[in-house]
């Protein structure tokens, strides 16, 4: 894939990120909120903002990652983003992760996404299996995932070690041929 993919929502555009994000980035990665069942700290600067974009793409070009930002089609500003990391291109398979901004919860913002970034990897990435890692008590995650069709295949015990402490993960997944 050469060109990043755009794709539209009702209410939303998913696009590249760039770095003239990076104050929207920070701005809710700053929020311990937002990063406590994410893999890293809350941000203090808006440097860790611009490497995280250089990272996604950098990731993209290598192939291994594709991260949308979530804009707002009314003012292009992005409150969040969605995409699929630990692509294995050979297994036909991919994990789903995303983020939004506080304010946008419990507005069917990611849900809205979610959907659309599933159907782009099963009918434009050939995926067969996407699958999702989510904390146990991050019930938001784990509505979200069941909302769109994703089935709980389990606990991970002791999955990752992040925040001085080992972590839980339940695995959701989803499977081309029980996507609707």
């Amino acid at each position: 894939m050469t060109r990043f993919p755009e794709l539209e929502t009702k209410r939303l555009l998913l696009r590249e990120i760039k770095q003239s994000d990076s104050q929207d980035i920070f701005q809710y990665f700053s929020s311990d909120e937002v990063t406590k069942f994410y893999d890293v700290q809350s941000f203090t600067n808006i440097k860790q903002a611009e490497e995280l974009i250089q990272r996604w793409t950098e990731r993209f070009v290598n192939g291994q990652v594709i991260r949308w930002g979530i804009a707002l089609k009314s003012d292009n500003r992005i409150i969040g983003t969605c995409g699929f990391h630990g692509w294995m291109k050979q297994h036909y398979k991919a994990v789903l992760g995303y983020e939004l901004a506080p304010e946008f919860w419990q507005q069917g913002y990611m849900t809205e996404v979610a959907q659309k970034i599933v159907e782009y990897g099963f009918n434009n990435l050939d995926l067969n299996r996407i699958e999702a890692f989510v904390e146990p008590e991050n019930e938001g995650s784990r509505t979200l995932l069941e909302k769109i069709g994703f089935s709980e295949e389990g606990i991970l015990k002791e999955n990752y070690y992040w925040k001085n402490r080992f972590v839980d993960n339940v695995i959701y997944a989803l499977l081309k041929k029980d996507y609707v």
